[in-house]
């Protein structure tokens, strides 16, 4: 027997077709249908106030969008938009269908919250990854204005900069990689101020 596939269900919807570069949805549309993808790829991404754009994740052919499925369970509009790389060919199954489908079919509803998890598995590994980035900058400015040799914890920084003491020892390692400064522990050697000076003033997120 096959394992079953969210591409098993293009019969419940619509075919649509979308260029390149077109825009699917956008923060503030409300969640229609649920989509399919067949071939192509759809980039999804958010972006801050400051005009900062982020991509968190891609759609790829039987696939589906987690910020779509949160949409259609949720009542809540877009908060990210939607672009088509390449042509993007797929199945929209109507908000009203996709209801009916995750009420009486198992298979539907475990595939659906199967990529749902898997989705906000990617969108915690891009957190991290803006976390480690902001960290990255807010630390090289902390340690630019120490003395030579800082004898704080990991735990005593991140408080002090208001992360994860996981972010800050990767980034304290990406530094000592650079050879901006010594690890040892409980202490701190800084070894050229002056680049952490030049990290520190990149713009953040």
């Amino acid at each position: 027997m096959t394992q079953q596939s969210l591409a098993d269900y293009a019969d419940q919807g619509d075919p649509i077709a979308a260029p390149d570069g077109a825009c699917l949805f956008r923060p503030g549309d409300e969640g229609r249908a649920f989509l399919i993808v067949q071939s192509g790829v759809v980039r999804v991404e958010q972006t801050n106030a400051a005009g900062r754009t982020v991509v968190l994740y891609r759609v790829h052919a039987g696939d589906s969008c987690v910020l779509t499925t949160t949409c259609l369970l949720s009542g809540r509009p877009y908060s990210g938009y939607g672009y088509a790389e390449g042509a993007v060919t797929a199945v929209a199954i109507s908000a009203a269908r996709f209801q009916a489908l995750m009420a009486r079919d198992a298979g539907f509803r475990e595939l659906v919250f199967r990529g749902f998890a898997q989705r906000v598995g990617e969108l915690t590994d891009v957190i991290d990854a803006l976390l480690l980035h902001r960290t990255d900058l807010k630390l090289a400015r902390w340690l630019s204005g120490q003395p030579a040799t800082v004898a704080r914890t990991q735990q005593d920084i991140a408080q002090e900069l208001g992360t994860a003491r996981e972010v800050v020892s990767r980034t304290l390692k990406s530094f000592e990689r650079q050879g901006w400064i010594a690890v040892e522990r409980g202490t701190i050697t800084v070894l050229d101020r002056a680049a952490l000076e030049n990290h520190g003033l990149q713009d953040g997120v």
